[in-house]
């Protein structure tokens, strides 16, 4: 390697983020091998039809049924049958919300939010499936119709209803804060399980999962890859609407941050209210049910 070589690699090492402990100096070929081309895992044209187009037409007509009200820094639970649909309104100002979702029949199937950011992407709006777990996986709910999805993405990389958050709960505001804060997303989940549905609370709290952090604007920042949070664009009037492939029983908490402009856990931020509102729609559907997965099961024993 020449002088000039050896000074242009060592421009090249400094432009790019190295990992926090650093013990290995890279190899010669390193530039080489950080820009081979990266190849998407899941091709969403591989994913079963979830009857989208047909579902866009059912939605022209629906009637309301139900509305559930979840107070700030709260949480509610809600039925939807299958076949209906749902949405997740700001009713007086920006307010971000933490989903669960349960199959009612089988509170063994529950959303996956992992699996539904790898075939979906860190963020979900219109067309977008939520996915339940294993042995299962199939769309539980299929996003229909989302008022902010002219958002996009912003230039810090930012963008809404992301599946990368977990809900913020009361055991890392105790590592970090040394802090006891019962009001977060995760406590809130729990209570209303508990309250609700009669749930033992140690079984609520081993049921609670990943969410969707409903009108959340979030990313990673460019240098360190750090998850970030910035003020939600949702306003009053803003809504994300599903379609219940199954009977569902969601839990949505009021996340105690608010819009999640300044921090969340806390009671020094201004929170609103959420509404779920369930409709029924007027036009026949056709098929909408998602079977659970095919696979035979054995996972190679005999």
């Amino acid at each position: 390697m020449t002088l000039t070589q050896k000074f242009s690699h060592q421009n090249y090492l400094k432009s790019i983020r190295m990992k926090k402990i650093q013990t290995n100096a890279p190899p010669k070929d390193a530039k080489k091998r950080k820009n081979m081309a990266p190849v998407i895992c899941y091709p969403e044209d591989n994913l079963p039809n979830n009857n989208f187009t047909n579902l866009k037409k059912v939605r022209s007509k629906l009637s309301k049924t139900d509305e559930v009200i979840v107070p700030p820094r709260d949480a509610k639970t809600f039925e939807v049958p299958a076949g209906y649909f749902f949405r997740i309104v700001c009713l007086e100002g920006s307010q971000v919300g933490d989903l669960n979702l349960f199959n009612s029949d089988n509170i063994k199937e529950k959303f996956y939010s992992g699996k539904t950011r790898a075939l979906h992407g860190s963020h979900l709006s219109t067309g977008d499936s939520l996915w339940s777990c294993f042995p299962y996986l199939r769309s539980m709910a299929t996003i229909t119709y989302d008022t902010l999805d002219w958002y996009g993405w912003d230039k810090f990389g930012g963008s809404v209803h992301d599946v990368i958050g977990t809900r913020c709960d009361p055991y890392t505001a105790k590592l970090l804060s040394n802090n006891d804060y019962d009001y977060c997303c995760h406590s809130n989940l729990i209570r209303a399980l508990h309250k609700e549905k009669k749930f033992d609370v140690l079984d609520a709290e081993n049921l609670i999962h990943d969410v969707l952090n409903v009108f959340m604007c979030t990313g990673f920042t460019k240098d360190t890859h750090q998850y970030f949070m910035k003020a939600s664009p949702a306003r009053k009037g803003d809504y994300l609407e599903f379609f219940a492939h199954t009977n569902l029983l969601g839990i949505l908490s009021c996340c105690p941050g608010g819009d999640c402009s300044f921090k969340h856990s806390s009671d020094e931020v201004q929170c609103y209210p959420l509404a779920v509102q369930i409709y029924k729609p007027t036009l026949k559907l056709i098929s909408f049910r998602e079977k659970i997965s095919k696979y035979r099961g054995n996972h190679g024993l005999s």
